[in-house]
């Protein structure tokens, strides 16, 4: 009994810590969507993302209760948390769930979605959605073109307002240190040189990993704290399904 209410105590403050570790990923979910909604064609990506920041919530009154009943057994608080640390395990693992199958999904989707969009590319002052979404994500993730700066070689790609006997690639793929580029492919040493959809892919793919690790380990730290919570309430049985 005496191991049980330490280690709820222990279990109670690690869940209390965690739920900023969770909304952490959950908003990183959320913004990654919003920044390259135009590349990311799922709209329910956001999803796990805000199942994570609700868990994350639940999780700060359950880390409170677990803490207070290790100090003092509440028959009608043991039960509370457990109902709470079910609700918990549904969110997680629902969670976990979908950032699975997403991290999966968009990395086929990407590749048509994104190079689509850099194929209808016009102009670094086109008022297309799409332009500007590509002239942000290069910037934004230090990149060119779709698999590298060569993408933007081929004709029907940089067809845009550039004089036929030069080659270029837009602005967004200069470096911020050099002010003076202009895109031109005879000075790479000013250019990023890979590729976006690898960068992209590769954020989607840590994002959605941290999430799903997040919500697995935090379920079996729940189900360790309704395991002590359980003990704990033999040694102090209901007298009555009032609570239920």
């Amino acid at each position: 009994r005496s191991f049980a209410r330490t280690l709820l105590m222990f279990l109670g403050l690690v869940l209390w810590g965690a739920a900023a570790a969770l909304a952490f990923g959950g908003a990183f979910v959320i913004l990654m969507y919003k920044n390259y909604e135009c590349f990311l064609q799922e709209s329910f990506l956001p999803l796990p993302g805000w199942l994570a920041i609700a868990a994350a919530i639940v999780l700060l009154p359950t880390g409170i209760l677990a803490i207070s009943i290790s100090a003092k057994s509440s028959r009608y608080r043991q039960g509370v948390l457990m109902y709470l640390l079910l609700i918990l395990l549904c969110l997680e693992m629902s969670s976990a769930v979908l950032a699975q199958i997403y991290s999966t999904r968009m990395a086929s989707e990407l590749k048509s979605t994104m190079g689509h969009l850099f194929y209808q590319y016009s102009g670094p002052y086109s008022e297309n959605p799409g332009s500007r979404a590509v002239d942000k994500i290069q910037r934004k993730l230090q990149c060119c073109g779709v698999q590298n700066y060569t993408d933007w070689v081929t004709a029907a790609t940089v067809s845009w307002d550039l004089p036929a006997e030069k080659a270029c690639v837009p602005k967004s793929c200069c470096k911020e240190k050099f002010s003076h580029c202009r895109g031109d492919l005879c000075q790479l040493e000013q250019l990023f040189q890979e590729g976006c959809l690898r960068k992209l892919e590769d954020q989607l793919h840590f994002v959605m990993l941290y999430v799903f690790w997040c919500c697995t380990v935090l379920s079996i730290l729940e189900l360790l704290a309704g395991f002590s919570n359980g003990i704990l309430m033999r040694h102090q049985p209901f007298q009555d399904l009032r609570i239920l």
